[in-house]
Order: C-alpha cells, then sequence, then structure tokens
C-alpha cells in the first residue's frame, strides 16, 4: 500500500485553519494558489475543487485539536486523480475518498498514524501510537475506533450535502420542463387565436 504524505507541519494555511479562522472560498484558493499563479492567469479547475473539498472539511468535521483536520486535507491533494473524476461535483470526491478510508482498515490505521504524528509536532510530545488488536493507551486523542467515528459523521454531512444538492438541481430541472410546457400551451393558444382570426375574416 502506498503511505500518504505525511501533512507540512510548515504549511501558514495548515497552521491558520488549526487556529479555527475560517476562510472564504476565494482567499482559501488564492492561498492555494499562491505558489504558482501569476497575474491574470486562471485558477485550474482541479484547485477548485480541492480547495472547495477542504473548505467543507474545515467547517464541518469535529477536530477542535486541528491534527486530523490537516492529515485529512493533505489527503485530499494527494487524491488528485480521485478528485478529478468528480470535477463538477467534488463533494462526491470527499464522499468516496471517506468511504475508501472507512472501508479499509490499513488506510484508516495510516490516517489515525499521521494524526498522532501531527499531534506530536503541534504539542512538542511523543505522540502514543495504537497498534491494531490492542487498546489504545489512555492519553491517546486520536484513536482508530474515534478517527473512525469523526469521519463516519464528517461522511453523513457530506451525504446530507450531496442529496441537498441533488434536490435543487431536480427543482431546477422540474422548472424547466414546467416552462417548457407553458411555452407549448402558449403557443398552442396563439395558434387558435390566429386561426379564429383568420376564419371571421373569410366569413366577412
Amino acid at each position: 500500500m502506498m503511505t500518504q504524505p505525511d501533512a507540512n507541519p510548515d504549511s501558514d494555511l495548515q497552521h491558520e485553519l488549526r487556529l479555527a479562522r475560517k476562510f472564504s472560498l476565494a482567499e482559501v484558493i488564492g492561498r492555494e494558489g499562491s505558489d504558482f499563479m501569476k497575474g491574470e492567469s486562471p485558477i485550474p479547475p482541479l484547485m477548485q475543487a480541492i480547495t472547495q473539498i477542504n473548505l467543507f472539511i474545515d467547517q464541518h468535521l469535529d477536530d477542535s485539536i486541528g491534527a486530523l483536520q490537516a492529515v485529512l486535507q493533505a489527503w485530499v491533494k494527494a487524491q488528485d486523480a480521485q478528485v478529478s473524476r468528480y470535477m463538477d461535483r467534488p463533494l462526491a470526491a470527499l464522499q468516496k475518498i471517506l468511504q475508501d478510508i472507512l472501508s479499509t482498515p490499513e488506510t484508516l490505521y495510516e490516517v489515525v498514524r499521521q494524526a498522532d504524528v501531527r499531534w506530536g509536532q503541534i504539542f512538542g510530545e511523543r505522540p502514543h501510537f495504537q497498534q491494531p488488536g490492542q487498546a489504545a493507551h489512555p492519553d491517546d486523542k486520536y484513536t482508530h475506533e474515534s478517527v473512525r467515528v469523526t469521519l463516519r459523521v464528517l461522511l453523513e454531512a457530506v451525504e446530507s450535502d450531496l442529496r441537498r444538492e441533488a434536490e435543487e438541481r431536480e427543482q431546477g430541472a422540474q422548472k424547466q420542463r414546467n416552462k417548457g410546457v407553458e411555452g407549448q400551451k402558449s403557443e398552442g393558444t396563439g395558434k387558435q387565436r390566429g386561426n379564429r382570426v383568420r376564419f371571421w375574416f373569410q366569413r366577412g
């Protein structure tokens, strides 16, 4: 299994996210793309999608310490091939990423390990690494079970948002269909009136 890269401890953006500062989508995109954006260069769609996902994580992940958040956001950035398959629906990519983590114990353990490492970097202490099949240390802030529960809650928030988006798309499509039907009725009514006018002219 390929090991995902650890979160960058020197990232200013991750540092400020850890301090619970909330960015607007535009600001995060600007900061995320600052390393390569020049002048009026357009923001790559993939960068926009990843930023939208990570902003959702920032706003919905229950992680007061911020170590798991930083790891998960770095994990998303490393999954650009996955995200690129859902460019028009970035949250669907996050849904798939979370499902993959939760359905594969080894992947979940790696996420927990990286969160522990990040915790140690934040507090300058030696982290407690839970081993598969063993009980977690009482002082371990990120255990296999606690991270599993946290990610499940995040997944539920993602799926709720996706359902809302689907309902909004369906409502929009229904409005367009209704407009089409109304337009056809209006056109038919106009033709009927025109036929009646021609009929009376012909009688006259």
